[in-house]
């Protein structure tokens, strides 16, 4: 999935690079900004496209590791939390939060360890209790 962002982002880029640098889009005069406005969307895009390399590079040397009854939750976990409204299942990655995942007809959404919930669920337990909001708290139903 990120692969198929990042081919599709480079391919918009490199168009966006194009038209900065075509000497068709030369300014007519002082008040025409296309080619200004050409070159901060290029600029833009290429940062996004080395924001998704490195997402890319971070998900593909992750290792995980098969867990033990006793594991906490760590960077390449799958947790379960169980809240008041049902479950909801999260991956722990590197990258790309806040990215929903269908995986064998359950909807599973990546956090980092930087987000809030990744902060709450790092070094946690199955069994252990969260709170996602004040009034809601969630209990770690599984860790794979």
């Amino acid at each position: 999935m990120l692969r198929e962002e990042l081919q599709t982002l480079t391919q918009a880029a490199q168009g966006s690079f194009a038209a900065a640098t075509d000497p068709d889009s030369r300014a007519e005069n002082k008040y025409d900004t296309r080619t200004l406005e050409a070159s901060y969307v290029a600029r833009g895009q290429a940062r996004r496209v080395e924001e998704l390399q490195e997402a890319v590079q971070a998900f593909t040397a992750l290792t995980v590791t098969s867990p033990t009854p006793a594991a906490s939750i760590q960077l390449g976990s799958l947790v379960t939390l169980q809240a008041p409204w049902g479950e909801e299942h999260f991956f722990l990655g590197p990258f790309a939060g806040g990215t929903e995942v269908q995986f064998e007809g359950t909807e599973i959404v990546v956090i980092t360890p930087a987000s809030a919930l990744g902060q709450k669920l790092v070094g946690r337990h199955p069994g252990d209790t969260i709170l996602l909001r004040p009034d809601a708290p969630a209990r770690i139903s599984r860790v794979t």
